[in-house]
């Protein structure tokens, strides 16, 4: 039997808007197996990103429960959930979130130290390595393409080895050469590390290389494109 690596629970997130609260996501109920990859799809608005986020615990459900990796996301506080991704988790946006005064290297290494991993700058060093920029290391991010600095962000995100990677558009803001080099390298860091991975996309091709793909429309899912 598959170990189930997330589950969600008739999940709500109601957010305040200028006429009054608007329900976002409304009644997800969903589980991810360990070692699986998990397309979430659907039209702009439709909650994608912001289901990705409470997957992450970056943003607290309105109702229902969210079990990631064991942990009822419900029962901690802020600090419980950085504790708790620290290691566990790792994010990939569509925008970089590089820090700019850092160079690719530090970028890596700089949270796994503060984490207290002892070898934090020789795993960084393996994981862009890893993706093409063992070169480009010393570079600062306005040094680097939108492409290059997407390769740090997998990689910083990958060098904790994290049990699951939730990716969100990561090559929305690529061209198509780029961003089929970073879909490449997103399943390579899957199969490398043998991690979970929910990603959101607009990209069919990405979607199909997926082991299953849910759609969103509207707050909900549908269920005929499960």
């Amino acid at each position: 039997m598959t170990e189930t690596v997330l589950q969600l629970d008739d999940v709500w997130l109601t957010l305040a808007g200028n006429a009054g609260p608007v329900d976002i996501l409304k009644g997800i109920s969903l589980s991810v197996g360990k070692g699986e990859t998990l397309g979430l799809i659907g039209p702009s608005g439709s909650g994608k990103s912001s289901l990705l986020m409470l997957m992450g615990g970056l943003e607290r459900a309105s109702r229902g429960r969210i079990l990631a990796l064991g942990a009822d996301m419900g029962g901690l506080d802020e600090d419980g959930l950085a504790k708790f991704r620290r290691g566990r988790m790792g994010v990939v946006f569509q925008s970089f979130h590089l820090i700019p005064t850092m160079t690719a290297l530090e970028n890596v290494a700089v949270p796994m130290e503060i984490a207290g991993t002892p070898d934090a700058f020789a795993r960084a060093e393996a994981e862009l390595e890893a993706v093409g920029l063992a070169t480009r290391r010393h570079h600062y991010p306005a040094q680097l393409s939108g492409g290059e600095q997407q390769r740090v962000a997998l990689a910083r995100a990958a060098a904790p080895r994290p049990t699951l990677l939730l990716a969100d558009e990561p090559t929305g803001n690529l061209d198509s050469v780029n961003g089929a080099a970073i879909m490449d390298l997103i399943f390579g860091l899957r199969d490398r590390h043998g991690a979970t991975l929910v990603m959101v996309t607009h990209a069919p091709e990405l979607a199909a290389r997926c082991d299953r793909v849910v759609r969103l429309v509207d707050g909900r899912i549908d269920g005929a494109a499960l």
